[in-house]
């Protein structure tokens, strides 16, 4: 992917994307002050260089009946580089796993897990139990969200 240096039209470009991504092009146009074929070819190298990664839609959980996010701290019995992929590749196949990072430190993975309630929760962690390697799970309920952002601060130091 080449990368390209953003400027002060790029930076608006992709502040009014993150807050609303369903913006048309005309409407995005006017917000950042291009023409239309200006705009629609800033965005297309923001696309074409990675900067944009992809367009989503975002759900209110709660409304869907999964008001429950469980931060859960895995640990396998190893770090082969065999024993990460193949936990790696089952964990992505757990729907309810929003969010896995490989981390430094005590553990192995920090996911984040979206559940209906604890019941629901003893179910996915009999699904994580019984991954390829996993060792110990360590599971925090979250009380309360109070702060989730989406969007990414741009301050030119990119």
């Amino acid at each position: 992917m080449p990368t390209i240096d953003l400027d002060v039209i790029d930076h608006s470009i992709l502040n009014q994307l993150q807050k609303h991504g369903r913006l048309s092009n005309v409407q995005l146009a006017a917000e950042v002050g291009l023409s239309e074929s200006a705009c629609l070819r800033r965005v297309k190298i923001l696309e074409e260089s990675g900067i944009i990664d992809r367009y989503v839609m975002l759900i209110n959980q709660s409304a869907i009946g999964k008001p429950g996010n469980v931060f859960v701290r895995v640990s396998l019995d190893g770090q082969q580089r065999e024993k990460l992929a193949a936990f790696e590749a089952e964990i992505t196949r757990v729907t309810e796993v929003m969010e896995c990072y490989l981390m430094s430190g005590d553990f192995d993975y920090l996911l984040r897990v979206i559940t209906r309630d604890n019941d629901d929760y003893v179910r996915v962690h009999n699904k994580l139990t019984s991954l390829p390697g996993v060792m110990r799970v360590q599971s925090s309920f979250a009380l309360r969200t109070v702060l989730g952002k989406t969007e990414m601060p741009l301050d030119g130091r990119m």
